[in-house]
Formats: C-alpha cells, sequence, structure tokens
C-alpha cells in the first residue's frame, strides 16, 4: 500500500486519476411560503475498464472514462421524489482547466466562484451555495482505508448556505436553506457491498457524516464538526432500524429508512425519520435509496434536531436480477446505448 498525502485545497478539488470519482451534492430547501423541499446532484467520472459496471463496462466505448450524472428533486409536502439519471454525458473542453473547479456534463454545471463559493446549474437546479465552514476531512486527513487493501480519499462542505431556484415540473420555485457537499475518489472496482451512510446537519450548528460500510466485515466511522469547526473522528457507531420500511413496486427492494444513531463516546442519541419514503435511484442493474430525513435526540442533556440524507446502496432486488434487467433495465440503457458509440466519438473529436 503506497503511502497516503492529505488532502489539499485548492488542487484536490479538482479530478484524480483514479478508477472512481464523484461530487455529489444534496440539500434541504424551502420556499418563501415554507413549503420544503430536498435535492441530490451528483457527478460520476469512471474508468470504464476497470471499474466493471454491470452492463455498461460490456460496450466497447472508444474513450477511456464515461461521465454522468444521478440527480432528483423531492417535493416533501406531496411526498413526490423527481429523479433524473444520465448515462453518458459530453464533457466541456474547458473541464478541470480552470484555476478553480470547473466542470460541465450535459447540461450540469458545477463550479467555484471563490473562495467558498460555488454553484450548481442543471434542467432542475440553478442553485449558489457559500461554504460556512472549513472542509471536514475524513479521518482526519481527507482518507480511510476500506476492508481489504483499499483505500478512498473523502472530505465534505457540511453547512453550505444556498439560495436560488428548483424546477419542478417546468416550475422554477425560488428556495433557500442549507446544502451538503462531498468529494471522493478511490481505486475500486464495483462490488455489490452494503452501504449505510447519513449526513446529518443540525440546528445547533453541529455537523455529522457516518456511515456503515460492507456486509461480513463492516467498517464503521463518524465524523463530527461542531459550529466552531471543530473535527472529531470516531470508528465507536451504532446504527440500528428502528422499524419504518419501504418496499419498492419496481425492484421490490426493502430498504430500512429509520434508524436510531448512537456515538456513546460524545454522548450523541439521534433518531432519524424518511420525509419521503419512495426515493429509489435506478442506474442500469444498480438500485440505491437516497433521501432527506428528519432529525431528532440528545447531545448529552440537550435536545437537538435538525435535516439530514440517507443513501442505502447494496439491497438486492427481490424479484430477481434477469427479471429486473428485462423488465426495468432493459429500454432504458439498451435503447439510450444505442446513441452512446456516436456520442463518444463526438467526443473525441
Amino acid at each position: 500500500m503506497k503511502e497516503l498525502k492529505m488532502v489539499v485545497f485548492p488542487q484536490d478539488e479538482s479530478e484524480h486519476n483514479h478508477i472512481v470519482e464523484w461530487w455529489y451534492f444534496n440539500g434541504n430547501l424551502e420556499d418563501n411560503r415554507g413549503n420544503s423541499y430536498a435535492f441530490m446532484n451528483t457527478m460520476f467520472k469512471a474508468d470504464i475498464k476497470r471499474i466493471k459496471l454491470p452492463v455498461i463496462s460490456e460496450f466497447p466505448l472508444p474513450v477511456r472514462n464515461l461521465f454522468f450524472t444521478h440527480s432528483m428533486v423531492s417535493d416533501i409536502k406531496r411526498m413526490k421524489c423527481y429523479p433524473n439519471i444520465s448515462y453518458v454525458l459530453k464533457p466541456d473542453t474547458n473541464n478541470f482547466k480552470k484555476p478553480m473547479l470547473f466542470a460541465k456534463y450535459g447540461d450540469c454545471v458545477m463550479e467555484k466562484m471563490g473562495d467558498s463559493e460555488y454553484r450548481l446549474k442543471s434542467s432542475t437546479l440553478n442553485l449558489r451555495m457559500k461554504s460556512m465552514k472549513r472542509p471536514l476531512l475524513t479521518g482526519g486527513r481527507g482518507f480511510f482505508r476500506l476492508p481489504g487493501p483499499r483505500y478512498t480519499y473523502y472530505y465534505s462542505l457540511t453547512d453550505l448556505r444556498t439560495n436560488g431556484t428548483i424546477n419542478i415540473n417546468g416550475r422554477n420555485i425560488k428556495v433557500s436553506g442549507k446544502s451538503w457537499m462531498d468529494h471522493q475518489w478511490a481505486n475500486v472496482a464495483y462490488k455489490r457491498d452494503k452501504w449505510t451512510w447519513f449526513s446529518i446537519q443540525l440546528d445547533n450548528g453541529t455537523d455529522i457524516l457516518c456511515f456503515e460500510y460492507g456486509r461480513r466485515k463492516k467498517y464503521r466511522m463518524a465524523c463530527i464538526m461542531n459550529k466552531k469547526e471543530k473535527q472529531e473522528n470516531v470508528s465507536r457507531l451504532v446504527l440500528i432500524p428502528t422499524g419504518t420500511t419501504w418496499t419498492s413496486p419496481r425492484t421490490k427492494a426493502t430498504y430500512p429508512l429509520s434508524w436510531h444513531i448512537e456515538i456513546p463516546g460524545k454522548g450523541i442519541s439521534l433518531d432519524v425519520e424518511p420525509l419521503v419514503r419512495e426515493q429509489e435511484m435506478l442506474f442500469g442493474v444498480v438500485n440505491y435509496w437516497e433521501g432527506p430525513l428528519a432529525v431528532q435526540g440528545r447531545i448529552g442533556n440537550k435536545k437537538v434536531k435538525g435535516r439530514g440524507f440517507l443513501e442505502l446502496i447494496g439491497y438486492i432486488p427481490k424479484c430477481g436480477l434477469p427479471e429486473f434487467i428485462k423488465k426495468e433495465a432493459e429500454d432504458l440503457i439498451f435503447h439510450e446505448f444505442n446513441d452512446i458509440k456516436q456520442t463518444a466519438k463526438n467526443i473525441l473529436g
């Protein structure tokens, strides 16, 4: 295992020569009437052959890296989620060539506007975000080792003051609130591992990243940043599902959506509940749940509340993978991939 280096800013906000890399945003927002909304947007870069994604890696594309996005907007009042997934996107010639972070794929633009300001723009989002805290470096230096001889670089911007618009069914809605950003890169090929991940933003100014990774051999971590930007990293973490589940009518996968979170060494005890249950994302034969949370609990003897996001990966479709591919993925994937070779040729010039 090579010696890993601490994440450095602003250099490491840009791209890296790794198998997989992504820039991820989520947020809980409100309009001027107090109606609640949530969003998620992730821009991925993947080495097609080395990542070995199901179906995608089988296509002989004349490019090394594949770029795609996963995005959603959720209307909390109406309990509706509007997902949008792109399988291949044409990158802009200026991507990652500007002094600060800049990337444009398809209609999605992600860029850094100043020392702590960011813009995210797509067909459904037009948001400006200002980071109110220094980056949260996972593990203290911005990386951690996964089970086995693997590692991942990872940092978060946990407190992004957000203003702008979201678009739902062609209607632009002015919103404001708080967002979260993750940037992660690793030399790890695709595996059907389980991943239970939370981002939590409490009203007292405490932000928490916590997760459990793996099936048999599990890796747990919690990273905490208080309102004064003091960061702590702990491995003693308890995650217990508390009964609320949702079964997808499409994949028949059942997702545990309510959880009790304990960080005993810090006196943190939280309960989270989903704000919208139907939040499944489908990327070919890969299915996962991603959505906003209501949070309440205690830190020590003080009550706290807030908002968060939950991501659940590794819940295999109960209908059987071949049947799922036939019923849900065939038209979506294979029809779209008819145009990928030509798109790839256009990218090359």
